[in-house]
């Protein structure tokens, strides 16, 4: 693939979140402050969905297989 054309292209998609969020007609500044804590955000749900997502699919599993019927595992 070509270099510029991967260029273009991430400029494109910058571009595309700056008209999607309006950050186009915020001051450098505030346009700094507001990608920040866009950022920090997204990272935090990441974060959440990593940790806690897998948790909760493992125990509605358990959950839906003992509505189904089916016996727990034993430990021993």
């Amino acid at each position: 693939m070509d270099v510029k054309r991967v260029k273009d292209y991430l400029y494109w998609l910058y571009y595309q979140y700056q008209l999607v969020t309006c950050s186009y007609v915020l001051e450098p500044w505030e346009q700094s402050m507001f990608h920040t804590v866009t950022v920090t955000v997204l990272a935090m749900v990441a974060y959440t969905a990593y940790v806690f997502v897998p948790i909760h699919v493992r125990l509605a599993l358990q959950f839906f297989s003992q509505m189904l019927g089916s016996q727990p595992q034993s430990s021993v």
